[in-house]
């Protein structure tokens, strides 16, 4: 992230920052005030690099692990920094953090889900009666609204990885197979850690107590549409996030290599929600597998594979019948559908009168 926030930071924040708090405030503010805005000179936001770099000119500060220090293409030689809030002031990291996280998080859902719904989308999906009416409106409102909440949750994260606390690191030599077979380590290992972690997080989230307060709502949507990818609980959004941010605190990760599985997460995210089965592989929890999930709730918990709900004797295999062309057109396929749906739903949020609907959220009845 800090890659990003540099050129952010470069193109918009230091001239938006200079001129909402230029640092001739400085000159009119209290001593004790003008501590508590340069946070990280006080002792509880700082690492000991951070204090050996305390009295050092702006131009002889190499730091690569603490952000603020180091910029990528700035002039060191020129104190750049014209604000009160330097760019290593954790007040500002925090604020332009959650700014940038939701902006691009907002990007990514609405370019990937637009490009899904124009390419990939089963549009039969419209015909289920189980489509609320106006669902995609529904999602979308419920996703936008969730993710600057999500991004401020997952600040903190951020943060830890600006100030040198992750494994994440910039230079890997890809002169040889050594470099790349490290890439792919890292692609792979990252996969496997997360979907594990997304498992636990995701089986955790349907106990009973937990799923009421907040996964309730993401299982509004019985048929999904590319839209429902992000329309979470902004702190279901959150738990389900955690894997990935845990990921470099303990492994070794390039930091653009993060920004690519950052990226692939919310495409692959948005993919298995797109009502289109395209295939039934018995490994890759696709379409299919969370088409399942979203059905009968119990199963398919997974991300990326189907190895945790193996284990975890939660896997259900996908019928046959939703990979007929001709289901959405067969009423009682789809009846039959139903009645196994509603006999878990029933199991899962009992028998309360919102179990399913919000105010304009009422079901599209059977023609």
């Amino acid at each position: 992230m800090d890659f990003v926030l540099e050129v952010v930071d470069t193109l918009v924040l230091d001239k938006f920052y200079a001129k909402l708090l230029p640092v001739s405030l400085a000159e009119n503010i209290p001593l004790d005030w003008h501590k508590s805005l340069n946070v990280n000179a006080g002792i509880t936001n700082t690492t000991q690099l951070l204090n050996s770099l305390n009295g050092i000119p702006l131009k002889d500060r190499v730091c690569q692990d603490v952000y603020g220090y180091t910029p990528y293409w700035m002039d060191m030689t020129v104190d750049t920094f014209s604000s009160v809030l330097p760019r290593s002031n954790l007040l500002r990291e925090a604020l332009s953090l959650s700014v940038v996280a939701t902006v691009f998080a907002w990007i990514l859902y609405l370019f990937f889900g637009t490009l899904s719904y124009y390419t990939l989308f089963d549009r039969n999906v419209f015909n289920h009666p189980r489509y609320l009416k106006n669902q995609m409106k529904l999602e979308i409102k419920l996703a936008v609204s969730s993710i600057p909440l999500m991004s401020v949750m997952t600040s903190f994260w951020f943060i830890l990885e600006l100030k040198g606390y992750s494994k994440l690191y910039t230079n890997l030599d890809l002169s040889d197979s050594k470099g790349w077979k490290q890439l792919v380590f890292e692609y792979v290992s990252f996969i496997m850690f997360t979907d594990c972690g997304i498992y636990l997080a995701h089986r955790w989230l349907h106990w009973p107590k937990v799923y009421k307060a907040i996964h309730k709502p993401h299982h509004k949507w019985l048929v999904c549409t590319p839209f429902a990818s992000h329309a979470f609980h902004p702190v279901d959004g959150y738990f389900q996030s955690l894997p990935y941010h845990l990921y470099p605190m303990f492994m070794p990760l390039n930091k653009y290599l993060y920004l690519v599985l950052f990226t692939f997460v919310n495409f692959w995210s948005i993919m298995i929600h797109d009502a289109n089965h395209m295939s039934n592989n018995p490994y890759l929890n696709g379409t299919a597998c969370h088409t399942v999930h979203h059905l009968y709730f119990n199963y398919n918990y997974g991300q990326f594979t189907t190895l945790w709900d193996r284990l975890g004797g939660s896997y259900r295999k996908p019928e046959d019948d939703l990979f007929d062309p001709e289901l959405s057109k067969n009423t009682k396929a789809l009846e039959e559908q139903i009645k196994r749906m509603e006999v878990i739903k029933l199991e899962v949020e009992g028998n309360d009168d919102d179990r399913v609907y919000d105010e304009g959220q009422d079901m599209k009845k059977n023609n």
